[in-house]
């Protein structure tokens, strides 16, 4: 990405109603976010560090800031617990070049809205940016329980939004090889949106339970919802009640009863990880993926 000077352009008060967005440049800008945020039209004021940041934010407040990937998730945290005190309830999201675990436990116990660090997906920021940007007002809507980088502990708000912010700082605090990653992440969100979808109906008065430990030759993922559960096997319409011998049985059943199709989520998710439990009532559920022992970070 080319280094661009440092645009100079007045702040001009937005008009009552619009989105107005605080970004720390660095010495280079996000060309994909900044192309988003002004096709949305929302106005955007810019700064050359951490510092100018929270000078400005002392004069006026902002519905989101936006670090520059140049600094350290702990330069921006620091900058986070500052603004705090004269902007409460601001929304910053942390980009950054480098995070590790402990940084996103931070990011969590300080209530950032997201954290990203590189490589990310310019589409993933463009929609948590929107999110904090255009979402309603909110009270964070993830609190920790109780977090370390081996295990970590949270409530989360039964909507949407909260769910792709909670599956953001989830790909940045799990630390393993990318397929056993992906495999889990696929896996964890099915869970966690069935949770919300099903068990909860998205009613955002409501929260799930979520648990993630790190072994060191496995993680485990634990989502409980507010729900009063259900039996896998009475999923008739969905392909995982299916006996073996008659793959197709709930296809039949959905065209007779003209039921949606449903369920290949948690089918795909029992080929993806080594263990799927859930409870008796059906409302909680433990997927597990055991590691490979001769990893890296097994070894170590």
């Amino acid at each position: 990405m080319p280094v661009i000077p440092f645009p100079q352009q007045p702040f001009i008060d937005p008009a009552p109603g619009k989105n107005n967005v605080l970004v720390v440049v660095g010495d280079e800008i996000n060309h994909t976010l900044f192309d988003q945020m002004t096709l949305r039209g929302w106005e955007v004021e810019y700064v050359a560090d951490n510092r100018g940041a929270l000078e400005v934010l002392k004069e006026r407040p902002f519905d989101l800031i936006i670090t520059a990937e140049k600094t350290r998730a702990k330069k921006d945290l620091e900058l986070l617990r500052a603004i705090r005190r004269v902007r409460p309830h601001c929304r910053m999201i942390i980009l950054t070049n480098e995070s590790t675990s402990e940084d996103v436990i931070l990011a969590l116990k300080e209530r950032a809205f997201s954290i990203f660090s590189r490589p990310y997906s310019p589409e993933a920021l463009s929609q948590i940016a929107r999110s904090a940007v255009e979402g309603p007002c909110w009270d964070d809507g993830i609190e920790v329980i109780s977090a370390k980088p081996d295990w970590v502990c949270l409530l989360a708000r039964c909507d949407a939004s909260t769910a792709e912010r909670l599956l953001q700082f989830f790909d940045e605090l799990v630390d393993l090889p990318e397929e056993e990653k992906s495999d889990v992440a696929y896996a964890f969100r099915e869970m966690l949106m069935n949770a919300i979808r099903y068990g909860a109906h998205f009613d955002p008065t409501e929260y799930v339970e979520i648990s993630y430990v790190r072994g060191r030759r496995m993680v485990s993922c634990r989502v409980k919802d507010p729900g009063t559960g259900f039996q896998l096997h009475e999923l008739y319409h969905s392909a995982i009640s299916n006996p073996d011998d008659n793959p197709i049985q709930h296809a039949l059943y959905r065209e007779a009863t003209g039921r949606p199709p449903g369920g290949y989520g948690i089918l795909l998710s029992r080929h993806l990880v080594d263990e799927l439990v859930y409870n008796e009532t059906g409302n909680e559920v433990l997927l597990v993926k055991y590691l490979d022992r001769s990893s890296p970070s097994e070894v170590a």
